[in-house]
C-alpha cells in the first residue's frame, strides 16, 4: 500500500510539472505590439484585441515587459511603481486585460524591477537608496557604475540602487508585487497576475559588496511571502550572467523557473555536440519541480532571423528545437513571422535607443502601415531610418497567416503538433544517440496518472543541422515501432534498422507505438 501510494504521489508530481510545461509563452513588448487608439503607442487595450490572435497561433500565456511609469520607452528604471504608463492605459485597463486573460484560459506575467531608481522616484534622497559619501548626498551607481541615462528621446534621468537589505524595502516589495498578486484583495486572483518575471536578478546586485547574499536575505523572503498570498505564483528569474544555467536561483533564491540562455546560444550554433552538452546540462541535470524556460530571442537580444541571415532552414530548425526540446517554450512577439533587427552597438550614442531595432512594432500588414501599427519611433532619430520593417518584404501576419509554406504557418503546426501529445508538451527530455554528426536527435518521455491509470507516451525527434540530405541510424531498442507524426518531406523509416533520410534542415516527430 505504501509502495502504490508513493507511485501515485510519484505520478502526480509529474503531471503536476507537466501542466507548467503545457504552457507555451508570447513574451511581448507591449509598445511595439499592438496600437488601439492611432497615437502609434502600443497599448493595452491593443493587446486584449489581439488575445484570439494569440490562441490562434497555440500561445498560453502572456510575458509583459513592464508597465509602471517610467522616463523610458522599456520601462525599466521607474519613476514610480504603483502607476501604469498612461501611454498604455489605465489601471482598469489593465485589470480589463488580466481578467479577459484568465476568461480564456491562459495566464499572465509581469516583469518587475525594483532594484532601481530613478531622479523621479519618491525614494530619490532617501533612506531607501545607497551611497557613495557619509552624508548622503551622491547615491550609488548601478551596473558598470552608471549613475545616468538617456533615453532615445533626449530624456534624461539620474539612477541609482536601492538597498535591498533595508527591511522597510522589503516590506514595500511584498505589499507592491502583492498588489499585482491579488489587486482587490478578494483572494479569487481573476484579477491578479499569475507570476512575475524578475528582471536582472543576482545574490550580490552589480557586486556591490553592501548587497551580498540576496538570494537567501531579500529573494527567497520576498517569494515566501507572496506564495501566503497565492500558492499558485510563479516566479521566474532572469539571470544577470546569461552563461549560468542558473540552478543556484532554483536552490537560494526558491524561483521556479529561469532562462536558458546557454541552450539558446547552443540552438543558434547548430552544432551537434554543442547542442547535446547543453541540452543534457539544461534539461537533464534540472532539479525536480524546476523549469527552464526555452528561447530563441529576447527584448535584448538581436532578433534569431537576423542572427541566421533570414536562412528559411535555420529558421524552421530552430523554431523546432524551440518549441519541442524541452522545457517551456517561450516566443518573442515577431519572432513567429521571422522579424529582422540587430542592436545599435551605441552607433546611435548612449542612449536606448541602440535596443530599438530589436523591439520594433509587430508587422500587421504587407505594406508595414494601417490601423493597429504601433510605431512608436517613427521619425523620431537614425534608428528609424535605418528601420528593419520593408514593405512587402513578405515577412508580416497579413502575407504569411493564409499562405501554407510561411513561417507563420510551421510556428502553428508544431505548435499543433506540440499541444496535441503528451510528450511533447510535459515529458522530459533523454538524449538519443545516432550515426550522423549533423543529425540531433532526442526523445520525450511522458506518464501522467489518470481515472484509468497511468497514461504513457514517448516521441523521437530529430533535425537535420545542415544544407544537405542526411541518412541517420537512431539508436533505438530492437521491437521499437514508429508513426510520424511530423516531417514534411521525410520518407518511412527502416523499421529493422531505424534508418531514416532526413532532408536539407528537415526535422521529424515521430510517436513510439
Amino acid at each position: 500500500m505504501r509502495r502504490m501510494l508513493y507511485t501515485i504521489v510519484l505520478l502526480m508530481g509529474v503531471s503536476m510539472s507537466g501542466r507548467a510545461q503545457q504552457e507555451v509563452i508570447y513574451h511581448v513588448f507591449q509598445r511595439s505590439f499592438c496600437d488601439a487608439n492611432g497615437d502609434g503607442q502600443g497599448d493595452l487595450r491593443g493587446l486584449r484585441a489581439q488575445l484570439p490572435y494569440l490562441q490562434r497561433l497555440g500561445i498560453t500565456s502572456l510575458l509583459l515587459t513592464p508597465l509602471y511609469a517610467s522616463a523610458f520607452y522599456h520601462n525599466y528604471f521607474a519613476d514610480d511603481w504603483e502607476k501604469i504608463d498612461p501611454a498604455y492605459g489605465t489601471m482598469q485597463d489593465y485589470l480589463d486585460l488580466v481578467r479577459d486573460i484568465h476568461a480564456r484560459g491562459m495566464k499572465i506575467y509581469l516583469d518587475m524591477e525594483t532594484q532601481y531608481v530613478t531622479d523621479r522616484h519618491a525614494w530619490w534622497g532617501s533612506s531607501f537608496l545607497l551611497y557613495d559619501d557619509s552624508l548622503h548626498h551622491i547615491p550609488s551607481p548601478i551596473i558598470w557604475g552608471i549613475r545616468e541615462l538617456k533615453g532615445y528621446n533626449g530624456a534624461v534621468r539620474k539612477v541609482a540602487l536601492v538597498n535591498l537589505l533595508d527591511p522597510q524595502v522589503l516590506a514595500y516589495n511584498k505589499r507592491l508585487f502583492g498588489f499585482f498578486a491579488d489587486p482587490n484583495g478578494d483572494g479569487r486572483f481573476d484579477d491578479g497576475v499569475d507570476g512575475f518575471r524578475l528582471d536582472h536578478t543576482m545574490d550580490d546586485l552589480d557586486g556591490d559588496p553592501r548587497l551580498a547574499g540576496l538570494f537567501t536575505r531579500f529573494w527567497a523572503p520576498l517569494l515566501g511571502a507572496l506564495r501566503q498570498v497565492n500558492p499558485r505564483l510563479t516566479f521566474v528569474a532572469e539571470q544577470a550572467n546569461w552563461g549560468s544555467f542558473g540552478f543556484d536561483y532554483f536552490d537560494k533564491a526558491t524561483v521556479d523557473r529561469v532562462f536558458a540562455f546557454r541552450l539558446a546560444g547552443a540552438i543558434g550554433s547548430f552544432d551537434k555536440t554543442n547542442l547535446e552538452r547543453t541540452a543534457d546540462s539544461t534539461l537533464g541535470m534540472l532539479p525536480a519541480g524546476k523549469e527552464q524556460v526555452v528561447f530563441l530571442e529576447n527584448h535584448d537580444m538581436d532578433r534569431f532571423a537576423s542572427r541566421v541571415g533570414k536562412h528559411p532552414g535555420k529558421e524552421r530548425v530552430g523554431a523546432m528545437l524551440n518549441l519541442m526540446l524541452g522545457g517551456i517554450p517561450s516566443i518573442y512577439y515577431g519572432q513567429e513571422l521571422g522579424m529582422t533587427g540587430i542592436g545599435g552597438f551605441n552607433k546611435f550614442g548612449n542612449t536606448d535607443a541602440n535596443d530599438i531595432p530589436r523591439r520594433e512594432a509587430f508587422e500587421w500588414y504587407a505594406a508595414d502601415t494601417g490601423r493597429g501599427m504601433a510605431l512608436w519611433y517613427k521619425g523620431t532619430g537614425p534608428w528609424w531610418d535605418s528601420t528593419y520593417l520593408k514593405p512587402y518584404d513578405g515577412i508580416s501576419l497579413e502575407e504569411e497567416i493564409g499562405t501554407p509554406a510561411s513561417l507563420w504557418a510551421w510556428y502553428r503546426d508544431l505548435l499543433l503538433v506540440r499541444a496535441n501529445h503528451i510528450a511533447l508538451t510535459e515529458g522530459r527530455y533523454v538524449p538519443v544517440r545516432n550515426t550522423n554528426e549533423k543529425v540531433f536527435s532526442w526523445e520525450r518521455v511522458a506518464q501522467r496518472m489518470t481515472v484509468g491509470g497511468p497514461q504513457h507516451e514517448t516521441m523521437v525527434l530529430a533535425v537535420n543541422l545542415s544544407g544537405r540530405e542526411q541518412p541517420v541510424t537512431i539508436d533505438l531498442p530492437a521491437g521499437t515501432h514508429l508513426r510520424k507524426v511530423f516531417g514534411p518531406g521525410v520518407g518511412p523509416v527502416d523499421s529493422p534498422g531505424f534508418t531514416v533520410t532526413l532532408p536539407a534542415w528537415g526535422v521529424a516527430v515521430w510517436r513510439i507505438l
